[in-house]
């Protein structure tokens, strides 16, 4: 099966598993993907989308309910990226499937509405800020017990092993070592970080 037709089965069982929810449990669902690429939220709970969908009587196997997530991220953040109104969303949404029920096309044009212009700020203010980002960490203690620099031998020493992406997606390793003083304020400084990108 080529692998064209098998992605228009795939939109079209989504499709239609989002026009059997009710329009108040499909568009609390959409509310949870909007928070999230609005930067307001951490991530989507898949686990309270399912409880709602199973308090509304709507029976859907995870697989079933992770694709409706996959898909509203999926929607959303290209809507958001290429800055559509309500009714450009609707056409393009209409242009995927001809499956989509009137219910369901009023909630997405409703919550873009009111949603869209912040998606698109919050996706333009990512791309603006993109930097790399650390992926792995790992370090090592030391000992230098000869070297043609070192003064002071028999001295503890760390050698820490970044892994970072840069926005693209390309991994770069880095290695550098530093004395157990100078380690440590690395340490603290890690913490200060952490701590204030809580309160962001």
């Amino acid at each position: 099966m080529p692998a064209a037709e098998v992605s228009s089965i795939g939109v079209r069982s989504v499709v239609e598993n989002i026009c059997r929810l009710p329009p108040d449990v499909f568009s609390k669902a959409c509310q949870h993907v909007l928070t999230y690429l609005q930067g307001q939220t951490s991530g989507v709970d898949s686990a309270e989308i399912s409880h709602r969908f199973q308090a509304a009587g709507v029976a859907l196997d995870h697989e079933a309910l992770q694709n409706i997530i996959r898909f509203l991220l999926l929607t959303f953040r290209s809507a958001g990226k290429n800055n559509l109104s309500a009714e450009g969303l609707l056409l393009k949404l209409e242009e995927g499937s001809n499956k989509w029920s009137k219910a369901s096309l009023q909630v997405l044009h409703g919550l873009w509405s009111e949603h869209g212009t912040l998606v698109h700020a919050q996706q333009e203010a990512q791309s603006a800020l993109s930097i790399g980002q650390v992926v792995d960490v790992q370090w090592k203690l030391g000992m230098a017990v000869s070297s043609d620099t070192c003064r002071s031998l028999n001295s503890p020493y760390v050698t820490l092993l970044l892994k970072t992406t840069d926005p693209s997606g390309q991994i770069s390793r880095r290695s550098f070592e530093m004395t157990i003083p100078q380690f440590q304020n690395f340490h603290k400084q890690f913490k200060d970080m952490a701590a204030i990108m809580e309160t962001v």
